[in-house]
C-alpha cells in the first residue's frame, strides 16, 4: 500500500518505519499527530479542531502523550492487515504513526522486558469503536506472538469468544447496531516466551432490562433474533417457537425486529461454530438455549383476572412450555407468577394485582437471563483456563495483558440506576487515570534527574466519597432504605438523601437548587455534578431495582444451567442479600484494585455522528465527548510540565544535520553530543532540560522551530548527499570495471596455459575449470539409477570424478534399496534369479520380465483333504499345469504345490507323486516359447518315479520358483533341440523342439514328444 506523502518510509531490519516526526511539516494541513504539540492547548476548540483535521485526512488515531484517542471512521480502512501488524511490530512507541497495533505492541513488548503485568482501558460511548477496538487488539497477539499446537487451541477459542459474548450481550441501539450492553474485563494470560497460553473475563453490569423492554429503534439481545433466525425448523419445534420475531412480546417493542446491516442466520452459525470450538457440550448448548426459548414464551405469558376478581395465566400453552424448558413444576410456576409469600407473623400467600404479576414475569425473565448470561461467562473462563499446574505454581512463570472494555460516561434525557452505575463507574476510572497519568509522568521526571513540578488538577475524589463513603455515602443510604421495616418509598429515599447529603456541593435536589436551576430538576431527581458534567437521575423505581428476590420455583430447576446459577441456600438463607448497588461497589472496588496492580495504557474512542455515516464530523457530539472523557484534563497534566521529550540518540540522529559539530556522524556522548546541538540552535535555559537518557522541550514553538529549520536545510542536504550518492555510485561502478578487466585477463592467460603444470598464470582458469564442473554436477547429478549420466571433467579432476560418481551411484543405490517394500524386495529377488537362469537362453524370457510373479496362481482352490495330507507344511506357491504320461504321452491335468522342502503333484484331491527337494537332480526347459519343463528324479530310488514332464503356461515363474526354493539355481539346462528323460530303469524319452507358427504337441514315429513353438526372437 501507498504511504501518505507527509509519512516518510525508513529501511530497518527490513521493516518500514513510518517515523512519526516527518509529519510534523504537514500539521497545517493533517494536525499534530499528539496532542501534546498543540500549541494553544487549553483551547477545546483547538483540540476538537485538530481532531477534525484528521479525521478529514483517514487518519482516525491521535496521541496525548500515551493515551490513544479513536475516531470511529464508520467504514474499514486498509490500514488493519498483516503487514500493517509487521509494521508496528517491535517498533518504538513515539517514532511510529498513531495506531492501536502500536498501543498494543507497545504494551506486550513492556510486559516482555519488564516482566510486568499491563492493562488496556477501552473507553467511550455506545458506536465509538470500543468493542472493535478490544478485537484490534486479540488480532495483532493472535497474529503477531509464537503459538504452539496447544497455544493454537488457546488463541482460537479466545477469539472465538467474542462472537459468543456478543450475541448474548450487546444489541442494536440507537447509536450502534451492535452495542455492547455489559462492562468487559479480559485478561489474556502469556507464557514466558510471550505465548499466549490463556485467558479469563470479568463482566460487569449487563442491561437486564433490555431483556423487557427496547426503546423505539432498538432491539433485544442478538441471540434471540440469530435464534429464530438461523435455528433448524425441528429445533424450533422443540423449543415451541415460530421463525417470525414479530410473535413475541419482548422483541417487538422496538418495532424493529430486523435490520439491513445484521444477517442473524449467518451470525447464527458463527455462535454454533464458536461454541464448538470453545468447548460446549451439546447438553449444555441444548440447556442454554431452552434458556433462551424460555425467556421469549415468558414474554408471551399473559395474564387476566378470573371469577374472583384474582389475577391468573390465561396462556397455558406457555405456561407447559415454561415448565418443560425451565425443568420446574408447572403449578409451582404457576403460584410463583399470580402469588406471593409475606414473612411477616408466619409465611401467607396473597395474590399478585395484574401489574405485580406482569412485574414479577418481567423480572424472571431479567433473573434468568442475567444468570444464564453470568454462568455462560465463566463456561468460558474454564475453557480458556490454562490447566498446567506446575506451570502456574512457577513464580514469574506467566505475565498478564488485561483489556477493559466498558461503557463510557452517559447522560440521557432520563436516566436511570443502570446510567448511575455507569457514570459511578467513569468516575473511579477518571480517578484512577490521573492518579497514575501524574505518578508516570512524576516517575519518569525522577528517573531522568528532572526536578518535579507539582500539577494542580481537578481530584474527583469529592464526588466518589459522595457516592461510596460509609454511612454517608450515595449507596449506603440506599442500602439502608432498602432494610427499613416496610414498603420502601422512592419518595422516603429522596427524603433521605436530601437530609444526608443536603449541604454536599456537587448533590442537588428540587428541594435545595436555587430559583434557576430547580426547573432543570424534576421533583422525583436529583443531580450529581460529575467530573464530566451535571447529570439528573431519577428515583422511580430506584428501590425495587436493588432488591434480589430468592426465585423458590427456579431453584428447584432440573435445567443444569439453572441448577448453577439458582442455589437453594437463596431460599432458606435468614441473611438478607446484598442490594444491586452494593454489588456492583464492591465488583468496581475489585476492578480498581486489579488495574492498580497492572502498568495502564488507555485508549479513548469517540464516534464523529450519530447516523453512523462516514466522513461526517459532529462538531458538538465530538466537543460533548471530549468533555465526558476528561481528554482535556489528561492534556493538560500532561502539558504540564514538558511538551516534547525523546531519547537523544532519536533527537541527535534527526537533527545533526544543523550543526557542524555534529554533521554527518557525532563521535563523543550521546549527551554532549545533544547539548552542541541545541546551543548551535540556540536553544534558551527555560526551553529544554537534559536528562540522563532524554532531552525535553517545554514548548511546542522550539519544536515546531527546529522542524522548520529541518525542512529548510533539507534541499541543502539532499543536493549534498545526491553529490554523494553519485560520487559513491560512480566510484563503484569503476571499480566493477577494473574487476571485470582482471577477470578477463585472467582468465584469457589462463586458458592460453592450461595444458601446463599448475602455475601462477593458469590457476584461475584451472580454478574456474574445477568450480565449473563442481556446480554442474551440483545442478544437474543423476536423476536415478537408471541414469547413465555424468559430465566430462576437465584434465586435473579425471580421477576425482571417477570416485564421485561411484559414490553417488552408491548413494543413490542405498536410497533406492532403503525405499524398496519387503514385497516389492522378494519379487526382484526372484527377478533377478529368472534373470540369471533365462535371460539370452529362453525366447519368452522378455515377454515375462514386465509380469510379476504372484503368491501363487490357484488362489484359495487348495482342496482341504489335500491341506490336512500334507500337514505342517505349508504350501508356498501353487500353479495349474499337464502332466505327460512316460507312455503314450497322454495329457493329464494337475496341480503343482510347492511347499518349503518338497513339490507334489495332486489330483482330485489326491497326492499323486512327491518330489523331495533333496532328490531333484535338475530342471530342463527347452530355448522356445513353450511351456515344457522335466524334472529329473534319480530312477534308482524306489520312493521316486521317473523324471516328471510338465507343461505349464507360466513356466518361467514356475523354474524360478522352484528352482530358488529348492536351491537348484545352477541346475536348471536349456536346450536348444531336445530334452532327454527317464521313461524308467535304463530306459530313456526325448522331447524334440522345432519352431512353427503355432504351438502343437503330438506324438513322433520313433516314440519321441514332437513340440512345436513359435520362436518370437530368433538368434
Amino acid at each position: 500500500m501507498s504511504l501518505p506523502p507527509h509519512w516518510k518510509e525508513v529501511g530497518g531490519e527490513g521493516r518500514v518505519h513510518r517515523v512519526m516526526e516527518s509529519t510534523l511539516t504537514a500539521r497545517d494541513r493533517v494536525g499534530v499527530q499528539d496532542f501534546v504539540l498543540l500549541e494553544n492547548y487549553t483551547s477545546e476548540a483547538a483540540f476538537i479542531e485538530n481532531l477534525r483535521r484528521r479525521f478529514g485526512e483517514k487518519l482516525i488515531y491521535t496521541y496525548i502523550g500515551s493515551v490513544l484517542v479513536s475516531v470511529n471512521p464508520y467504514k474499514d480502512l486498509e490500514i488493519y492487515s498483516k503487514a500493517h501488524m509487521e509494521r508496528y511490530r517491535g517498533v518504538s512507541f513515539y517514532e511510529i504513526s498513531p495506531h492501536i497495533y502500536a498501543v498494543s505492541d507497545n504494551t506486550y513488548r513492556a510486559m516482555r522486558t519488564e516482566r510486568r503485568d499491563q492493562c488496556i482501558l477501552i473507553s467511550g460511548e455506545s458506536g465509538a469503536g470500543k468493542t472493535e477496538a478490544s478485537k484490534k487488539i486479540l488480532q495483532y497477539y493472535a497474529t503477531t506472538c509464537p503459538v504452539t499446537d496447544h497455544m493454537s487451541t488457546i488463541r482460537d477459542r479466545l477469539l472465538q469468544s467474542n462472537p459468543v459474548l456478543e450475541a448474548f450481550g450487546n444489541a442494536k441501539t440507537l447509536r450502534n447496531d451492535n452495542s455492547s450492553r455489559f462492562g468487559k474485563y479480559m485478561d489474556v494470560q502469556f507464557d514466558f516466551r510471550g505465548a499466549p497460553i490463556g485467558g479469563h473475563i470479568l463482566n460487569y453490569l449487563l442491561e437486564k432490562s433490555r431483556v423487557v423492554h427496547q426503546n423505539h429503534g432498538e432491539r433485544n439481545f442478538h441471540i434471540f433474533y440469530q435464534l429464530l433466525e438461523g435455528g433448524e425448523q425441528d429445533q424450533l419445534s422443540k423449543l415451541g417457537l415460530e421463525r417470525n420475531a414479530q410473535k413475541y412480546h419482548y422483541l417487538v417493542k422496538g418495532c424493529c425486529p430486523r435490520v439491513s446491516s445484521i444477517n442473524d442466520k449467518s451470525d447464527w452459525k458463527t455462535v454454533r461454530k464458536a461454541l464448538t470450538v470453545i468447548g460446549f457440550h451439546e447438553e449444555e448448548v441444548e440447556d442454554l438455549l431452552n434458556i433462551i426459548a424460555s425467556v421469549l414464551h415468558l414474554g408471551n405469558t399473559q395474564f387476566g383476572e378470573g371469577e374472583d376478581g384474582e389475577t391468573q395465566i390465561t396462556t397455558e400453552p406457555q405456561l407447559t412450555y415454561l415448565s418443560k424448558l425451565l425443568g420446574v413444576d408447572g403449578p409451582a410456576l404457576r403460584e410463583a407468577l399470580t402469588h406471593k409469600k409475606l414473612t411477616a407473623k408466619g409465611e401467607e400467600v396473597s395474590p399478585l394485582s395484574f401489574e405485580q404479576a406482569v412485574a414479577a414475569r418481567d423480572a424472571l425473565a431479567k433473573a434468568v437471563y442475567g444468570r444464564a448470561f453470568t454462568w455462560l461467562v465463566a463456561k468460558i473462563n474454564q475453557s480458556l483456563a490454562f490447566k498446567d499446574e506446575v506451570y502456574n505454581s512457577s513464580k514469574g512463570s506467566s505475565s498478564v495483558i488485561g483489556l477493559l472494555d466498558i461503557y463510557g460516561f452517559e447522560v440521557f434525557q432520563h436516566n436511570s440506576f443502570e446510567q448511575f452505575c455507569i457514570n459511578y463507574c467513569n468516575e473511579k476510572l477518571q480517578q484512577l487515570f490521573i492518579k497514575l497519568t501524574l505518578k508516570s509522568e512524576q516517575e519518569e521526571y525522577e528517573a531522568e534527574g528532572i526536578t518535579w513540578e507539582p500539577v494542580k488538577y481537578f481530584d474527583n475524589k469529592i464526588i466518589c466519597d459522595l457516592v461510596e463513603e460509609k454511612h454517608k455515602g450515595f449507596i449506603s443510604i440506599l442500602d439502608e432504605e432498602c432494610l427499613r421495616p416496610g414498603e420502601p418509598s422512592d419518595i422516603s429515599f429522596l427524603e433521605k438523601l436530601e437530609d444526608t447529603l443536603g449541604g454536599h456541593a456537587h448533590f442537588v435536589t428540587h428541594k435545595l437548587a436555587n430559583g434557576k436551576t430547580r426547573k432543570a430538576v424534576g421533583r422525583e431527581e436529583f443531580r450529581l455534578i460529575h467530573y464530566a458534567g451535571e447529570v439528573n437521575y431519577t428515583v422511580n423505581g430506584e428501590l425495587a431495582n436493588q432488591s434480589v428476590n430468592s426465585r423458590t420455583v427456579i431453584c428447584q430447576s432440573d435445567n443444569q444451567i439453572l441448577s448453577q446459577c439458582f442455589h437453594r441456600e437463596e431460599v432458606t438463607t435468614q441473611k438478607r442479600p446484598e442490594t444491586a448497588a452494593t454489588q456492583f461497589k464492591n465488583s468496581l472496588a475489585k476492578l480498581i484494585e486489579i488495574l492498580m496492580s497492572k502498568e495502564p495504557s488507555y485508549v479513548r474512542c469517540i464516534k464523529p455522528n450519530d447516523a453512523k455515516q462516514s466522513g461526517r464530523f459532529d462538531e458538538a457530539l465530538v466537543r460533548h465527548q471530549v468533555k465526558y472523557l476528561g481528554l482535556m484534563e489528561n492534556l493538560r497534566v500532561r502539558r504540564a510540565g514538558f511538551a516534547y521529550r525523546r531519547r537523544y540518540e532519536a533527537f541527535l540522529q534527526r537533527y545533526k544535520s544543523l550543526c557542524p559539530g555534529t554533521w554527518p556522524n557525532w563521535q563523543g556522548r550521546l549527551a554532549d553530543g545533544v547539548a552542541t546541538l541545541v546551543q548551535h540552535l540556540g536553544y534558551k535555559p527555560e526551553e529544554y532540560k537534559l536528562g540522563k537518557t532524554k532531552i525535553f522541550i517545554r514548548f511546542p514553538k522550539t519544536l515546531f522551530t527546529t522542524e522548520d529549520a529541518l525542512e529548510a536545510r533539507r534541499p541543502a542536504l539532499g543536493c549534498l548527499v545526491w553529490g554523494e550518492l553519485i560520487g559513491m555510485k560512480s566510484r563503484r561502478k569503476a571499480r566493477r570495471r577494473r574487476h571485470a578487466a582482471e577477470i578477463i585477463r585472467k582468465f584469457i592467460k589462463g586458458f592460453i596455459y592450461r595444458h601446463y603444470e599448475r602455475c601462477p598464470e593458469n590457476e584461475y582458469f584451472l580454478d574456474h575449470q574445477r568450480f565449473s564442473f563442481l556446480m554442474t554436477l551440483v545442478r544437474n547429478p543423476p536423476k536415478s539409477v537408471l541414469d547413465k549420466s555424468w559430465p566430462v571433467p576437465p584434465p586435473s579432476l579425471t580421477e576425482a570424478s571417477e570416485h564421485l560418481c561411484r559414490l553417488c551411484m552408491q548413494n543413490m543405490m542405498r536410497a533406492y534399496c532403503r525405499r524398496i517394500q519387503p514385497e516389492w524386495k522378494k519379487q526382484m529377488e526372484q527377478k533377478v534369479v529368472a534373470s540369471q537362469i533365462f535371460q539370452d537362453q529362453k525366447d519368452s524370457y522378455p515377454q515375462s520380465v514386465p509380469k510379476l510373479f504372484v503368491a501363487s496362481r490357484l488362489g484359495r482352490e487348495f482342496n482341504l483333504k489335500v491341506i490336512q495330507t500334507l500337514g505342517n507344511d505349508k504350501v508356498k506357491y501353487g500353479v495349474a499345469v499337464t502332466k505327460y504320461d512316460r507312455r503314450g504321452y497322454k495329457a493329464r491335468p494337475r496341480q503343482l504345490l510347492l511347499t518349503s522342502s518338497f513339490a507334489v503333484l495332486v489330483a482330485e484331491a489326491k497326492l499323486k507323486q512327491r518330489i523331495d527337494y533333496a532328490a531333484l537332480r535338475s530342471i530342463s526347459v527347452s530355448s522356445l516359447t513353450d511351456g515344457f519343463m522335466v524334472l529329473h528324479v534319480p530312477s534308482e530310488d524306489n520312493k521316486q518315479k521317473s523324471d516328471v514332464v510338465l507343461q505349464c503356461d507360466h513356466v518361467i515363474e514356475v523354474v524360478t520358483k522352484l528352482a530358488t526354493m529348492a536351491d537348484k539355481k545352477n541346475k536348471v539346462n536349456i536346450s536348444q533341440d531336445s530334452i532327454k528323460f527317464a521313461v524308467a530303469r535304463g530306459k530313456e524319452g526325448v522331447i524334440d523342439f522345432t519352431s512353427g507358427s503355432e504351438l502343437k504337441v503330438a506324438k513322433g514315429k520313433k516314440g519321441h514328444l514332437l513340440v512345436t513353438a513359435p520362436q518370437l526372437n530368433p538368434r
